[in-house]
């Protein structure tokens, strides 16, 4: 059990069986009264932010969540086949719960899957990832400045607005966190 002077950010605790992260917290001493922590929790399962306050004294009960490094391994119809690389042990994910997160996907990707109390609860990526642009329309030779964008389809068959001087076949860096284009990159041969 952790105290109410254990808080930290970062901090996995279990409020009504459902894991919670403090994001942010702040010791109040008021003149009169007892002592208490203002926090702001995030909902693991639903990402929800929670203020909850703490009175001195409470006790806090710790998130059973862990954290497990996994290699995607492929993907059948709608499930998302996973394995972890020390276990060896493979897990089956439904599409719902990979999201967004299937944009970047791909085989021999390594992801961050959290789980609690034997069920996983979250994906993390790495924050960039470099894909292959497999269709767009021609490049166009110095016309970077206007900022004008074109639409390219990528291997893992994301769409998104890049500058108009890619082309097919370009390696581009993707930031996972927005989805947003960053930079051309040249792949080592």
């Amino acid at each position: 059990m952790y105290e109410v002077s254990d808080i930290r950010k970062g901090l996995r605790i279990e409020i009504d069986g459902i894991p919670y992260q403090i994001i942010d917290f702040q010791f109040v001493k008021p003149g009169k009264g007892n002592a208490f922590t203002r926090t702001k929790l995030r909902n693991m399962i639903n990402l929800n932010v929670l203020d909850k306050t703490f009175k001195t004294g409470e006790k806090l009960k710790p998130a059973d969540v862990e954290e497990h490094e996994m290699v995607f391994l492929y993907q059948e119809s709608q499930t998302y086949h996973f394995m972890s690389n020390a276990t060896y042990e493979q897990v089956e994910l439904n599409s719902d719960f990979i999201g967004e997160a299937s944009r970047y996907l791909q085989e021999n990707m390594t992801a961050a899957i959290a789980f609690f109390n034997s069920k996983p609860i979250a994906i993390t990526l790495p924050n960039f990832v470099v894909l292959e642009v497999i269709e767009t329309t021609p490049g166009e030779k110095g016309n970077t400045v206007t900022g004008a964008t074109k639409p390219a389809i990528l291997s893992t068959k994301y769409e998104l607005h890049v500058p108009l001087f890619i082309n097919q076949g370009d390696h581009l860096r993707i930031d996972t966190r927005t989805g947003e284009y960053i930079e051309r990159v040249k792949l080592k041969e």
